[in-house]
């Protein structure tokens, strides 16, 4: 049976949720193609009608999570509540790529750290475009460490067995943006 472009379409973004949510439940080591496929609902066999490789697949997945979470808002309080909360703490599937992958990249092929460095570059980009301080420069400088201690703290977070100190880090960590940033976000 042959099977349509919107539907060759719909089989590959199906693909690329699955691979996605598994990759950061678990790692990139741990997913077999087997598991992606059967988890967006496909036989093993339409996976090199898609993606020449697992590598292939684990580049295309990295962006595919990036550009569905990039929705364009520019109120950095409410991106900074909503990432540093005990929902995205606990949704490891289904929040930032980053947090979740980002010891695992550095084992991943040229192709996958490309794609997770444009996506740091867009989540940096995206907050200092939220930041109105004035200049690019002072904005991007406040970008890159704010990015840096908001991935930093939900790693923390998930790392330890004690739900108090983890609330702690994401609440103290949101504070400390928050001061630091002080009237120049756009909140």
């Amino acid at each position: 049976m042959r099977v349509s472009r919107d539907q060759m379409q719909a089989n590959r973004l199906r693909i690329l949720d699955s691979a996605s949510r598994l990759f950061r439940e678990k790692g990139f080591e741990a997913v077999s193609v087997a598991e992606v496929m059967k988890a967006a609902g496909l036989t093993h066999g339409g996976f090199y009608g898609h993606f020449e490789s697992k590598d292939d697949l684990i580049a295309q997945a990295i962006g595919h999570i990036f550009t569905a979470q990039d929705d364009g808002q520019g109120d950095l309080g409410a991106y900074l509540n909503a990432y540093l909360s005990s929902q995205h703490r606990d949704s490891v599937g289904e929040g930032c790529p980053t947090a979740a992958l980002v010891a695992d990249i550095r084992r991943e092929t040229p192709a996958a750290r490309l794609a997770m460095t444009e996506g740091f570059r867009s989540q940096i980009d995206r907050m200092a475009k939220a930041i109105a301080e004035p200049g690019a420069a002072a904005s991007r400088r406040q970008a890159v460490g704010a990015w840096a201690a908001m991935v930093g703290a939900v790693v923390l977070a998930r790392a330890i067995d004690d739900p108090a100190l983890s609330d702690e880090i994401l609440d103290e960590t949101r504070s400390w943006i928050e001061g630091n940033l002080g009237e120049t976000s756009k909140t």
